[in-house]
């Protein structure tokens, strides 16, 4: 599945294509994904995208009389593409724009979802329940105190909670708690301060260098064979189970939380 920073590259790599543009047309060739999809989509004809944001792992089309959202889900990619590319299997939405471009979401799994919030209201809550954004100031070390007071949730899943906080996926919490120090296993209510302090650090500049490499991949959303999934990092833990150790040599451990794997140095992180 995409996780945030996948996403916000996704953003970054469609907005300066359909920003500002008007739709002429809107296609769609299965109508249920996860959520079927709500005719009201096809009244965004004649309207113009005036921006494109994210939030958790939501694209948002902004348009004058409301929010399209478009969710990627395990395996859903997006591109923006000449109107003259035929569309192949599991092409099963299209927004046609004015300057014979193409936003085109393409979903093998149909997991992902298009919404449509009239007037931005998010009547039926899809937003509203998810807790903040791990790259702002909302974010911090007093807030997770708090949401971890008392909690006997092991640390991994408690961070892939979205409404702890949204985003931070299997890959990223496993990475941030080995370069944090602190085992996935352990509750997250007995974590001192100062090591959630560090945590929460970790979390941001793992988010964030993750997002800085993946945007020598912005050239993929404008091409018709681009390939949906994660772009090229240099992962610390994350599928490298039974592997040594690239601190201490130690051979990785690697176990099931919540159905998710968990990779892990017994001698770097600690309870």
């Amino acid at each position: 599945m995409p996780e945030l920073p996948e996403v916000e590259v996704c953003k970054l790599g469609i907005l300066p294509h359909i920003k500002g543009q008007q739709v002429d047309d809107v296609v769609v060739r299965f109508w249920q994904l996860r959520w079927p999809i709500p005719e009201d989509v096809l009244t965004l004809k004649g309207h113009k995208v005036l921006d494109v944001q994210r939030r958790s792992k939501y694209l948002m089309l902004i348009f004058d009389t409301g929010t399209l959202l478009i969710h990627l889900g395990m395996s859903g990619a997006i591109r923006v593409i000449s109107n003259d590319v035929a569309p192949i299997k599991h092409d099963h939405f299209d927004l046609v724009f004015k300057n014979k471009k193409v936003l085109r979401l393409n979903d093998p799994r149909r997991f992902g979802a298009v919404l449509w919030l009239p007037e931005h209201q998010d009547i039926d809550g899809v937003l509203a329940k998810l807790g903040p954004e791990p790259l702002s100031d909302e974010f911090n070390v007093d807030y997770l105190i708090e949401k971890a007071k008392g909690r006997k949730t092991p640390i991994k899943n408690f961070l892939m909670n979205n409404p702890v906080v949204v985003g931070v996926g299997n890959i990223y919490a496993n990475e941030a708690l080995f370069l944090s120090g602190i085992l996935p296993t352990t509750h997250a209510g007995d974590i001192s301060k100062r090591r959630l302090s560090i945590l929460v650090d970790t979390i941001k500049a793992v988010l964030a260098a993750a997002i800085t490499q993946g945007g020598t991949t912005l050239k993929d959303f404008t091409q018709a064979d681009g390939k949906p999934g994660y772009f090229a990092q240099s992962l610390n833990v994350y599928g490298r189970g039974g592997e040594p150790c690239l601190v201490c040599d130690t051979e990785l451990t690697e176990i099931r939380q919540s159905n998710r794997s968990s990779v892990y140095c017994k001698k770097c992180q600690k309870k």
